[in-house]
C-alpha cells in the first residue's frame, strides 16, 4: 500500500477538521480525493507529507509513518500544490540546478523535455512567473527524479485552459510510471486520468472505490410520463437529486441495476412512456453529491 491512513483525526482545539479517516491508495492508482472547499482535503494531504502532525490515528506514506518522513522516503515522493511557495529570487533555471543533487534519480533529459513541453521561461526569476507558470514550474521539479508517489494538492486551481491542458498532458506522459494523489476541484481536467476516487464530507470519508465501480453503479435516469410528473413521497434512498419537470421525472440513482431500477420504477410511477439512463461524469457525481451532503446538513 502506497499510502495508508487508520482511524486518522486532525483537530485545531475544538475544531475537527478530519474524523477517523481511513484512506488505501494502491500502487500505480491514480487516486482523487474529492470534497466541497472545507471538507479536510489540503489537511489530509499535509498531515501525510508531515507538514503538520495527526491528533490521533496513523498514516503511513511508503510503508513509513508520515511523521517519520526521512530523505530516503521524501526522495520519491513529488508533491505539487497551489500556491506552493518557491525561491522567488532564483531563476527558474537556477532552482532546478539547485535541486538535481538531491535527487539520485534526476533524469536530466527528461527535466529537458518537461521545461521545453512547458515553455519554461528558465531565465526568468521565479518571482516574476505567472501563477501558471509558477504552477508548471512545480511540475518541472517533481517529475525528473520519477518519483514513486506523486502528491498533488489542487494544482489547477486558477489556471487558464490552456495551462490546464498543458498541466494534465504533461502528467498523463509519466502517469503508468508512479502513484498519483490529488485533490481537485476541476474534476472535468482530471477525469481522465482517474483510477480511484475518495468523497470526503465534513472530514469523514463517505466512500472510496475504483473510477469503473463508482461509474457503474452511478446514472442519471429521466422518466416520461403519460401525465405531468411529480416527485415521490417517499422516493428510494439510492434516488439524489430527484426533480420533477412538467411530464418528466429526473434523479440520480446512486446504486444502479437495470433490474432493480425497473422493478422500482414499475412500483412508484403510472403512465410511463420512456426511461432514459445514461453515464454521469465524475463532476456531475461530485454535484449530486455535495448537494445530498448540504441537503443532509440542513434537514431538508
Amino acid at each position: 500500500m502506497i499510502i495508508h491512513t487508520e482511524s486518522l483525526y486532525k483537530a485545531y482545539g475544538r475544531h475537527t477538521v478530519l474524523r477517523g479517516l481511513n484512506l488505501e491508495v494502491t500502487a500505480g492508482s491514480a487516486y482523487a480525493l474529492i470534497g466541497t472547499n472545507g471538507a479536510g482535503k489540503s489537511t489530509t494531504i499535509r498531515t501525510l507529507m508531515n507538514m503538520i502532525e495527526p491528533s490521533s490515528g496513523s498514516a503511513t506514506v511508503l510503508g513509513t509513518d508520515s511523521r517519520k518522513l526521512s530523505p530516503r522516503e521524501l526522495s520519491q515522493i513529488g508533491y505539487v500544490a497551489d500556491g506552493q511557495e518557491l525561491p522567488g529570487r532564483l531563476t527558474a533555471g537556477q532552482y532546478l540546478e539547485y535541486l538535481r543533487p538531491f535527487y539520485p534519480s534526476w533524469d536530466y533529459e527528461l527535466e529537458r523535455s518537461i521545461v521545453k513541453e512547458l515553455k519554461l521561461p528558465l531565465e526568468q526569476r521565479i518571482r516574476n512567473l505567472s501563477h501558471g507558470m509558477r504552477t508548471k514550474m512545480g511540475l518541472a521539479c517533481a517529475l525528473p527524479f520519477r518519483p514513486k508517489l506523486l502528491v498533488l494538492d489542487e494544482p489547477l486551481s486558477g489556471l487558464d485552459p490552456l495551462v490546464r491542458d498543458e498541466f494534465m498532458g504533461r502528467l498523463l506522459q509519466q502517469a503508468d510510471q508512479m502513484t498519483i494523489f490529488l485533490s481537485s476541484q476541476e474534476l472535468t481536467d482530471i477525469e481522465g486520468a482517474v483510477t480511484h476516487v475518495g468523497f470526503l464530507e465534513h472530514g469523514r470519508l463517505l466512500f472510496q472505490e475504483s473510477m469503473s465501480e463508482l461509474s457503474a453503479r452511478m446514472r442519471e435516469v429521466r422518466v416520461t410520463l403519460s401525465d405531468a410528473a411529480v416527485s415521490p413521497a417517499s422516493a428510494p434512498a439510492e434516488w439524489f437529486d430527484v426533480r420533477a419537470n412538467g411530464n418528466v421525472l429526473a434523479f440520480v440513482d446512486t446504486r444502479f441495476s437495470q433490474d432493480r431500477l425497473n422493478g422500482t420504477i414499475a412500483s412508484l410511477l403510472r403512465g410511463v412512456r420512456n426511461v432514459d439512463v445514461q453515464p454521469i461524469a465524475l463532476r456531475s457525481i461530485f454535484t449530486t453529491l455535495a448537494r445530498a451532503g448540504q441537503d443532509r446538513e440542513t434537514g431538508t
